[in-house]
């Protein structure tokens, strides 16, 4: 199996993902649902309030860790890269899933905004052993 396959396999569809900002000069990590897609790429969804906004739109620097949570020594990934803040409706109906209505109620709501992370590198972990990926 090849290292995007792999790594696909850990951040495949439906995920939950530790980000990293960058907060007045610290870390700042939470967790957050994401979609990964084929490219590598990560969608989510949150208000454009939210804290993470602000310091994705002051610095895009960040940092994922992905694992699927459920045994010691299953696979997981560290991924750095750019977030992107995504506030047009094309893009909002483009990623919208019927699961945010409790949150947001529909894509026109003006507080709900895509967060698209790419990324420049990916840490594949298993069994002991780390193979990297580099776009």
């Amino acid at each position: 199996m090849s290292l995007i396959e792999n790594i696909l396999k850990v951040t495949g569809g439906e995920c939950v993902a530790a980000l990293a900002t960058i907060q007045e000069g610290k870390p700042a990590v939470r967790f957050m649902a994401l979609f990964g897609l084929d490219d590598l790429t990560m969608i989510g969804a949150t208000m454009k309030s939210s804290r993470k906004v602000e310091q994705i739109k002051r610095n895009p620097q960040v940092a994922l860790t992905i694992w699927s949570g459920k045994n010691f020594n299953d696979p997981y990934v560290m991924m750095q890269g750019k977030g992107y803040v995504h506030e047009d409706l094309e893009t909002k109906k483009k990623f919208w899933n019927p699961k945010m209505e409790v949150y947001f109620q529909k894509p026109e709501n003006p507080e709900y905004v895509v967060l698209k992370f790419v990324p420049q590198s990916i840490e594949y972990y298993h069994d002991m052993n780390i193979e990297v990926w580099e776009g």
